[in-house]
């Protein structure tokens, strides 16, 4: 796994060179620094918001600094995918500020168009940063799972975790067909117990996770997807919050699902988006 930290010198950015360090300190791998700048007149300028990226990590991890001149989001997609070139799997980290109001509900443009370009994980620092011990992976009941996604990219960061609850949502605006009106009223332990499809699936994970010796629970809760997403990542204070979202092909792969930008638009933590 490489891990590729964009840094633009602002305080939710330097958030992002944090959480970065605190991944790859635990993975025990490398990082690359990169930050873009307009022109060859912010060479110096960029360097030196390196240094001081470099100065944050912990001392036991390496970095490469890269700077690139161009469009931000472009050049930090075409670095990823330069990376990507011996075949393993490269995590994007950068920040985004916290926002209020009206102005949460939008993105900031470089954490869009990089959502939007990258064929690979990203994960957005956001609000408060620590190492991601406590993990909430949301699973939408499509196969293969989140969490067989998330284990083939990125394995380090699931078995580094103290703690991962698999959460589903049960919401009849997004129940399959034939889903019988019980389940949209059961608990995580019912629904494994009946086999039903989103309990196989649950269960499925538990075992996976339990082969890596992770401490592991399955919650299910009811209502409006995002905001019970919202809610439970409020209540159990993880620490990263890990969402899906559909690639699609031509015009397709230009727009995340709706479900997963709402997600990243109201989530006040980590989110890292697979």
């Amino acid at each position: 796994m490489h891990i590729l930290i964009c840094t633009g010198g602002s305080p939710h950015s330097e958030a992002a060179v944090r959480l970065g360090g605190y991944v790859a300190q635990a993975a025990g791998i490398p990082v690359t620094l990169l930050t873009v700048t307009k022109n060859k007149a912010g060479q110096v300028h960029a360097e030196a918001i390196l240094e001081r990226a470099q100065a944050l990590l912990p001392a036991d991890v390496e970095a490469e600094r890269v700077v690139r001149i161009g469009q931000t989001a472009e050049q930090i997609t075409r670095v990823a995918i330069e990376m990507r070139q011996d075949g393993k799997q490269v995590l994007v980290i950068l920040g985004e500020r916290a926002h209020h109001g009206l102005a949460r509900r939008i993105l900031a443009p470089t954490v869009k168009r990089v959502l939007q370009r990258m064929p690979g994980p990203v994960l957005i620092a956001r609000g408060k940063v620590s190492p991601p011990k406590r993990l909430l992976v949301c699973e939408g009941g499509r196969e293969p799972t989140l969490l067989q996604r998330l284990m083939a990219q990125l394995e380090p960061l699931v078995a580094q975790a103290d703690a991962l609850t698999v959460l589903h949502v049960m919401s009849q605006m997004a129940a399959y067909p034939g889903v019988r009106g019980w389940e949209l009223r059961a608990d995580a332990e019912e629904l494994m117990e009946a086999h039903a499809p989103e309990g196989e699936i649950l269960e499925e994970d538990l075992e996976q996770l339990d082969q890596l010796h992770v401490y592991s629970q399955a919650k299910v809760r009811h209502g409006l997807v995002v905001k019970e997403i919202m809610k439970e990542a409020s209540s159990g204070d993880y620490d990263l919050v890990v969402i899906g979202a559909h690639q699609g092909k031509g015009w397709e792969r230009f727009l995340l699902d709706d479900l997963a930008q709402e997600i990243v638009d109201l989530c006040d933590r980590p989110v890292l988006v697979v």
